[in-house]
């Protein structure tokens, strides 16, 4: 399905009815199919939405409009658009820095986060070099296998998936592309994120050259109240890939423990 949100049009796939519904806000370069294994490996009765994010996916590409805001607004209209009452956000990567500022807003029905190798709140910074490599990681086939091969993951992909990857990175609007690397990874939301008052838990893998176990306990865990950290053993930035079971039982763990709290 399709909703309009604001200058945007979100494609959602949504399964299940129960609650709470588990919002998933995927990478920057995946698209709401990051999510298929973790999905496939919750309980059957689970209530799931995933988006795409404006730019990626199926969704509407808009000429400007892609600061951690705005994605944390098309995220705040999907929910609001599917009246849900109780809810949890999952976010991986760039959309684990979206779901930190969204939960910051305290808004009606959140139950609690999980976020996946998400980006810190404090800005990311690299040198120009670096950071004009990283806007052109997606720019053709063989750049972007070899940052999946060198940077984002820490063993290889099944052949369907490398190929998932690699499509979902290549579809990506430009704006889209450039938006994360050249702006919304240098915004500063330390100060927000202090406002998050329900339950957090963070999955690092232990090889993730991206967004580093050390730097979430750095910049990430102390600034959040009622965080926890699991670190899964040999995986690296896509654990939604790499160890999708893994990632879908430590949120059943988390969902367990909100329901006997």
């Amino acid at each position: 399905m399709n909703i309009e949100t604001r200058g945007a049009r979100i494609h959602v796939k949504e399964q299940g009815s129960s609650e709470p519904a588990l919002v998933f806000l995927h990478y920057w370069g995946g698209s709401l199919r990051t999510w298929d294994g973790v999905v496939g490996a919750l309980a059957n009765a689970r209530h799931t939405i995933a988006l795409d994010h404006r730019g990626w996916g199926e969704s509407s590409a808009t000429e400007q409009a892609y600061a951690i805001a705005d994605l944390a607004n098309d995220a705040a209209d999907v929910v609001e658009a599917l009246h849900l009452h109780r809810y949890i956000l999952i976010g991986h990567s760039m959309g684990g820095k979206v779901a930190q500022l969204l939960a910051s807003r305290r808004p009606r029905g959140l139950q609690g986060v999980v976020l996946i190798a998400p980006s810190p709140p404090s800005p990311m910074q690299l040198p120009d070099a670096q950071r004009a490599a990283m806007a052109a990681a997606y720019d053709s086939r063989e750049s972007v296998e070899w940052v999946m091969d060198n940077v984002l993951t820490a063993s290889p992909l099944a052949p369907e998936l490398r190929e998932q990857v690699i499509a979902d990175s290549l579809r990506g609007a430009p704006q889209a592309k450039a938006a994360w690397p050249n702006a919304a990874m240098l915004e500063d939301i330390t100060n927000e994120v202090g406002s998050i008052s329900v339950p957090v838990t963070v999955i690092s893998g232990e090889l993730d050259q991206v967004d580093r176990v050390e730097t979430l306990r750095k910049e990430l865990l102390p600034r959040i109240a009622d965080a926890r950290l699991h670190v899964l053993p040999s995986i690296g930035h896509l654990s939604p890939l790499e160890a999708p079971a893994a990632v879908a039982a430590l949120i059943e763990k988390f969902i367990d423990e909100l329901q006997a709290r």
